[in-house]
């Protein structure tokens, strides 16, 4: 396969909402297209893309549409998270589970979802120990493909930080272990 060429999975997860949310099953978008490309999936798994995204999900694979499967959610209207500032510790908490940073904060200081980012994925409620995020209705009540290629480039982005910031903790940990292995050398030789 060249990089041009696109596999079954990237059109499955070209249509699907990239909220991130795992509320398929998957640990997010992509494994959950390669689910549903390798038969272990099925179409009706995605509670954010609803009846419209199991549209394009059966038009794709040329499969029969069928209702959103009750076990991974309802259909409803598209959610974003607010964070009750007042209520807000700081504590953070709420900033790694989200797939897109649309949290923007720091250690003890109040935190606010920038909306536009948020895709309504929920995984910052959990965490939060002051229960002061809540989801409620987005002002725009579509998810359209420019969302989501938006959601995937800033969940692609962010993996990509994560995985530098992993290089360099990984990288600093092994200069300071060779440090230290040169300054035991140095004094047994002393």
């Amino acid at each position: 396969m060249t990089a041009t060429e696109t596999t079954l999975a990237d059109r499955i997860d070209a249509v699907l909402p990239q909220t991130q949310c795992g509320k398929c099953g998957y640990a997010g978008c992509r494994p959950y297209a390669e689910a549903i490309s390798s038969g272990d999936a099925d179409i009706n798994q995605c509670q954010p893309g609803g009846a419209n995204g199991i549209r394009l999900l059966a038009d794709l694979l040329g499969v029969a549409a069928k209702p959103l499967n009750p076990a991974f959610g309802v259909e409803r209207l598209r959610l974003v998270a607010l964070i009750n500032e007042a209520e807000c510790i700081g504590c953070t908490k709420c900033l790694p589970p989200c797939p897109t940073d649309a949290i923007l904060g720091a250690a003890k200081h109040m935190h606010t979802v920038i909306t536009e980012l948020c895709t309504g994925c929920e995984l910052c409620v959990a965490p939060c120990p002051m229960n002061c995020i809540a989801m409620v209705p987005a002002g725009n009540t579509d998810w359209t493909p420019e969302d989501a290629s938006r959601a995937r480039l800033r969940y692609q982005a962010r993996n990509r930080r994560l995985a530098r910031l992993e290089a360099e903790k990984a990288e600093r940990q092994l200069r300071q272990k060779q440090m230290l292995a040169k300054l035991r050398s140095a004094k047994k030789t002393a």
